[in-house]
Formats: structure tokens, sequence, C-alpha cells
């Protein structure tokens, strides 16, 4: 599958890939910071996500098969690769199934293991749940959205996939895919090989995605691996970006 791609800036090339429910436009700040600091940024929306196209099923072989794809038509292969929760998933399938068209990876609060998925799972529900009428407004769209995700902040980033602008208004994000694939996204397929290239796992000290004992499995799969973590949630990125592209950016030029 070719996905939609958001392209700045000229040099070596980075693609970014978002975490579950995202879209290429989270990482609008890092792309703009790598760019003016001389890289080709590629921000891909994954499949069921953004502008990208739809299909029923999103397993990581799946989607790592859809970023090769992607890449190797941008003319961006070998590519330097960052990815956040489900996108590092998906990073971290493409460095062990296309390892020659990975030039280093960073794996931002996400481990090849098997996680439970029941906030997701919840915040989907409340998404699906919403009814898509002419004339909601996003006010009346977050006060529904407020039982299953008390966070304002959360809220905000789920309801960028609604495109208001539209009558009535839709989700851009293909909801019944992703809550039938539920279990595949929280899970891993433990594919064969490994990646030998350098390898930073950049965790968010608050969050619990990355445990001690998740190490055993990265330095099984990734033998160059390195850790490091930044003062944040899951949302790493988001939640301290100035220390978080201080890291891609050491990581991207060591």
């Amino acid at each position: 599958m070719r996905l939609t791609v958001t392209e700045l800036g000229e040099g070596p090339p980075v693609a970014l890939l978002h975490g579950l429910l995202g879209a290429g436009q989270n990482f609008g700040a890092v792309q703009k910071a790598l760019a003016a600091r001389g890289r080709r940024v590629l921000a891909l929306d994954l499949r069921n996500h953004g502008s990208s196209p739809h299909a029923p099923t999103m397993s990581y072989p799946e989607m790592a098969a859809d970023v090769a794809e992607t890449l190797r038509a941008a003319g961006a292969w070998p590519a330097a690769v960052v990815g956040h929760s489900m996108g590092g998933k998906t990073a971290m399938a493409l460095a062990l199934a296309h390892g020659e068209g990975v030039e280093r990876l960073l794996v931002a609060d996400i481990a090849p293991v098997s996680y439970g998925t029941p906030l997701f799972t919840r915040y989907v529900e409340a998404m699906r749940a919403i009814p898509l009428r002419s004339g909601l407004t996003r006010r009346e769209a977050d006060a529904a959205l407020v039982p299953a995700v008390p966070e304002a902040a959360l809220r905000g980033f789920l309801l960028q996939n609604l495109l208001f602008q539209e009558d009535p208004p839709r989700w851009r994000v293909n909801l019944p895919a992703i809550a039938a694939q539920m279990e595949v996204l929280g899970g891993w397929p433990d594919p064969p090989g490994r990646y030998d290239g350098p390898v930073l796992v950049l965790a968010g000290d608050r969050s619990n995605y990355v445990r001690p004992e998740s190490r055993a499995a990265f330095r099984r799969l990734f033998p160059a691996v390195r850790f490091a973590s930044i003062s944040a949630g899951h949302w790493v990125h988001a939640e301290n970006p100035v220390d978080f592209l201080a890291q891609v950016v050491a990581f991207l030029e060591g």
C-alpha cells in the first residue's frame, strides 16, 4: 500500500511513524526542526490513519511493507526511521524485514512485546459512539468523550481525526478496522531475524511501556541497542518536545 507522505527539507532522509489514532502531522514541530538541520523529513500516515488508504487488516508486517513501498517510491531508501508507539513497532518490523532500507532506528516508548489495550479500546468505543449528525460541533463531540477520556489534551488529540468541515462530520481514521484489529495492534508478531544497525530506545520516565524486563527482547533482536529516557509519559514527543528533539538530533548525527 502506498501511504500519504508529507515532506519537508533536503538531505539524508528521515521517516517519522506515528502512533495509534495519530497521523504524520503529530510530528509537525519535529519535522520542521529536523528539516532546518539539513534533513529530508518524511512524515507518513500509516494505513487506516490520516489521509492514507483504508484496509481491513493492519498487522505489523503489513504496515512495515507499506512503509517500505512508500519510501522506495519516494526515493528515500535507505532512511533513518523514528517511530512512536504503534509506529515504533512498525519501525522495528521494518528494520527486521527490510534492514537494508533502515539506516538507523529510533523507537519511542514501545517495546517488541505484547500489551493489553484497554485504554485504546475504550477510546475507540467512545469515538464510535459519537452520533455523527449534521451540525455536530467540536464542543459537543468533546463533551461526549469526557466520560471515557477525562484528559482534555488527549481528547483534543483524538478529535484531530474528526473532520468537522464535512456535513455530516466523519472520522478520517478507520475506526471499525482499528477496533477489529486491536488485539493485533497490542501484540507483537516476533518476526525472525535481527537488525544490526544503530538503535536507540527512548522512553518516557513516567511511562510503563518500556520496562526493565523488555530490554532482553530488544537485545535479542537489536544487538546494537541503546536505552535513554526523558521526562515524559507515553506521548514523549508531545509532552517534552525539547528533550525529545535533542535526543533525536544527537542520535541522527552520532
